[in-house]
């Protein structure tokens, strides 16, 4: 098999705003596919075995990946008669300016089994009340230190990382449980 080098992504974040993008991840294993080539570029039967599933299934979800452009191919070589892609994220990161809830569901759904697979996790959940001011510089704070956390050589484990913040909607005055006024 040929070696693989370490390639960065073309572009460090790409913003997520089309129907295309947002239906792409909606799916839990291609938010797993995004997080597996969050590093290095890999084909089609690297991911299925990283990710132990079937090559039919990756090239399915990698067809619909790069049809919404969040992935492409960065490579081909010839291999026994072959042609071999290798196949990379367009960017470091995908921010979501506006999330759905279906690509939500299916991101912590791809966390929470990347989190059943993991030897080492923290998990935190606090809720605190703060003023539009001091959430929007909190959320800078966490997105400024994830990105400014320097990698590692390439021998070493690789981490995930999920940073949300969020406003709780409160319920409003006279609601009932099922979300209905009386």
């Amino acid at each position: 098999m040929p070696e693989q080098h370490q390639q960065s992504p073309p572009h460090p974040v790409v913003a997520i705003e089309s129907p295309e993008q947002h239906a792409a991840l909606a799916h839990p294993l291609r938010q797993r596919l995004l997080f597996a080539l969050g590093h290095r570029p890999a084909t089609i039967s690297q991911l299925a075995a990283q990710l132990s599933t079937g090559k039919g299934n990756v090239a399915h979800h990698l067809k619909v990946l790069r049809t919404a452009g969040l992935v492409h191919v960065a490579e081909t070589r010839k291999v026994r008669g072959g042609t071999e892609q290798y196949y990379q994220r367009v960017a470091e990161r995908m921010d979501v300016a506006e999330p759905r809830a279906e690509g939500t569901a299916a991101m912590l759904g791809a966390v929470a089994q990347e989190l059943g697979r993991s030897e080492r996790t923290t998990l935190s959940l606090r809720h605190v009340r703060l003023s539009p001011d001091k959430a929007r510089e909190l959320g800078e704070t966490l997105a400024r230190l994830v990105d400014e956390t320097e990698e590692d050589t390439e021998d070493q484990p690789v981490h995930g990382v999920l940073v949300a913040l969020y406003e709780q909607v409160q319920p409003q005055p006279g609601a009932r449980a099922g979300g209905h006024a009386p």
